[in-house]
């Protein structure tokens, strides 16, 4: 068995409302990325940061991502015709937490906009300009389907989560 471990050792559950925590825990094995993703309300750049992005069509260009029901952010990322999905570089951990803290972190200056007034983060390893495609239902969360309208992309390190935990690319020798 790859990794040594015996089948004594293995936990096997069914996901429920008494384990959701295991379940939690079974997911945090997956290591994703770290996104931030912004759009522009009547009261300003709003925020949400969010590992449930992943692309989804080359043609035509289309990603997804999705927000949670219970956030306090849901409304405004659920009903956004527009917004912008940054993918995080390593060095940007802090700014991910500080935008899970606080939907509007940014202050005057921080951000560019296009032309569209979605906010962005010049710093990012990537961002993805969006349209609203489509909005699913997904549970507790909704899949938004974003047509991506343009790209910019820098070099550097992704910025990893895992377990809980943010981290770094390590590629192996």
């Amino acid at each position: 068995m790859d990794g040594g471990m015996s089948m004594a050792e293995q936990q096997t559950f069914e996901p429920g409302p008494d384990n959701q925590r295991d379940f939690r825990d079974a997911l945090g094995r997956f290591a994703t990325g770290v996104t931030i993703v912004t759009t522009q309300t009547q009261d300003g750049p709003i925020a949400i940061a969010a590992n449930s992005f992943a692309s989804l069509s080359m043609e035509p260009p289309l990603v997804l991502w999705s927000p949670a029901k219970a956030s306090k952010r849901f409304g405004y990322f659920a009903d956004a015709q527009h917004f912008a999905i940054h993918v995080l570089a390593a060095d940007q951990a802090a700014l991910c937490s500080e935008v899970a803290k606080d939907a509007r972190r940014f202050r005057p200056g921080d951000l560019a906009e296009n032309e569209k007034g979605v906010p962005l983060i010049d710093t990012a390893l990537a961002h993805f300009e969006c349209s609203r495609e489509a909005v699913h239902d997904g549970g507790d969360h909704v899949i938004v389907v974003g047509r991506v309208e343009r790209v910019r992309m820098r070099a550097g390190e992704p910025l990893l989560f895992v377990g809980g935990q943010y981290g770094a690319f390590q590629a192996l020798s």
